[in-house]
């Protein structure tokens, strides 16, 4: 937690120069009294307040404040947009900028590598679990039509073949998809094998049709 020390003549002097000095208002800031000072006898020996000061960070906050600092290392320019569900417990997480590829990265994994630690950063101190989803320019959910395709037409491959056929490695969220797309087809079935990272799904004829192929 990041604070500054500030004094005044009262508590209340003191808050108002803290408000000044961090440019916020006073229901954005939290703070604790270190001395509350004396007026003196006669203005003699007369001693200021000292407060310590920090201001409130809500979730939405941490998530920009996190975000703001991985671009600035970047060096990227990043405009970030940020909404929540009525819980308050699921925040989504919009990028805009130039160059979004950079941030995708390959199969979406420097996009993903952004959502797990901006998770890890949001909830180290929360009170709470939430929910961070980031994404930029649609990619997740053109990635899923992409994956919903692939699984189909797996999923004919292996109806015509009889034989299974494995994809490529995927992270969690990828594989899920896969699962879920091809979850009620009546000739396949899907699992996954190996270890992370190189864990993939395997797609295969269901026994029922292998015995009467």
């Amino acid at each position: 937690m990041d604070y500054i020390e500030v004094s005044g003549r009262t508590v209340e002097d003191a808050v108002t120069e803290a408000v000044i000095k961090l440019g916020t208002t006073s229901d954005k800031i939290e703070y604790e009294v270190i001395d509350k000072g004396s007026a003196g006898f006669l203005g003699i020996n007369r001693k200021d307040a000292v407060i310590k000061v920090w201001k409130k960070y809500s979730v939405e906050d941490n998530i920009r404040e996190f975000l703001n600092k991985v671009f600035h290392a970047m060096e990227l320019e990043v405009e970030i947009l940020i909404s929540q569900d009525e819980e308050g417990k699921v925040f989504d997480v919009d990028l805009k900028g130039a160059d979004m590829g950079v941030l995708i990265g390959k199969r979406g994994q420097t996009l993903d590598a952004i959502q797990y630690l901006t998770n890890l950063a949001v909830n180290k101190n929360a009170e709470e679990y939430v929910k961070v989803k980031v994404d930029t320019e649609d990619y997740r959910k053109r990635r899923r039509e992409t994956l919903e395709n692939l699984a189909k037409n797996i999923a004919f491959k292996v109806k015509r073949t009889k034989r299974p056929v494995s994809l490529e490695p995927m992270n969690p969220f990828e594989r899920r998809i896969i699962h879920s797309a091809l979850q009620n087809d009546k000739f396949v079935s899907t699992h996954s094998e190996g270890i992370e990272p190189y864990r993939h799904v395997v797609v295969t004829l269901k026994r029922d049709n292998r015995d009467r192929a």
